[in-house]
């Protein structure tokens, strides 16, 4: 698939589905690549009807790496975002949304249904805020509002997250580490092969390990605040779904986001965590898919 340039950057994207069917557009969380969308969720989307597109964000994967961008400490920087001082982060969220809106652009697509998990969600979020022109529908998947006080991660995920990658020279370590941290906060689905992990995290690896851009992201995320009042300004239709389990992103997040948006609908899935569990994909398309249609 090819890489193409939208907001005056390089993204690497995947386009499935007829090109005149109406466009969902999916966007992934932090330091994760398009191919965490499972294939089959893709799939059951492009069989309900849709053209589906999935791209790498900038700083991960095939997408440009930002490698010009500032990278401040990130506890100096934590700390400065509790006392409400200015950052200093190198690139920001609104940035991020401005870069799948300039996808759409380069494609020619005026308007789209919009999904985001994690990071995603918080970016689409902002699509919704920025450029509700654009979008048929916004999706939120086990995201959060931002607001201050919501419950964080468990604490030894916090400790995962916050801790130094291997070096990419040394292939196995890096995917060791990877895969035992996206374990820690994945639903136990009998469904899921025993060595899924370990697989999506090498072809991750191979397709580009750039752990300084997952840190610059997440610096943008810290920026980026509460985006409560933004919310409530938000006229498109609206779908949030959480994981029950989520021990990284607590379903607070969600319920939050949910009470927020004028008229969004609050999907829990007892049954997943901060992960898209193989049990749970035709759910997923079912949720997705018919929000879409009821959208349009």
């Amino acid at each position: 698939m090819p890489t193409i340039t939208a907001n005056g950057i390089n993204l690497y994207y995947e386009d499935n589905g007829p090109a005149d069917a109406p466009v969902i557009l999916l966007v992934m969380g932090l330091g994760a690549q398009m191919i965490a969308w499972p294939d089959e969720f893709v799939q059951g989307l492009v069989g309900k009807g849709f053209r589906v597109i999935r791209y790498d964000n900038r700083d991960v994967g095939m997408s440009q790496r930002m490698e010009k961008a500032a990278t401040p400490n990130l506890i100096w920087t934590m700390f400065k975002a509790r006392l409400g001082l200015p950052l200093g982060v190198g690139y920001t969220l609104s940035d991020m949304a401005k870069d799948g809106i300039g996808l759409l652009d380069a494609l020619g697509i005026q308007r789209a249904h919009v999904v985001g998990a994690s990071m995603g969600g918080m970016i689409v979020q902002l699509m919704a805020v920025n450029y509700r022109e654009r979008l048929l529908s916004m999706t939120s998947i086990m995201s959060s509002s931002g607001a201050p006080g919501l419950p964080g991660p468990r604490a030894d995920i916090r400790r995962g997250m916050m801790a130094n990658r291997p070096s990419g020279a040394d292939r196995d370590a890096a995917v060791a580490f990877g895969a035992a941290l996206v374990k820690s906060f994945s639903y136990p689905d009998p469904a899921r092969p025993e060595d899924a992990h370990v697989e999506m995290t090498g072809r991750a690896f191979d397709r580009g390990y750039y752990p300084i851009g997952t840190r610059r992201q997440l610096l943008a995320i810290l920026a980026d605040g509460s985006r409560v009042e933004r919310l409530k300004t938000i006229t498109t239709p609206t779908l949030v779904v959480h994981g029950g389990a989520d021990p990284l992103v607590p379903k607070d997040g969600s319920v939050d986001i949910a009470r927020h948006v004028p008229g969004a609908r609050l999907e829990i899935i007892d049954e997943m965590a901060h992960d898209l569990p193989p049990s749970q994909v035709d759910r997923m398309v079912e949720l997705i898919s018919g929000h879409a249609v009821a959208a349009s």
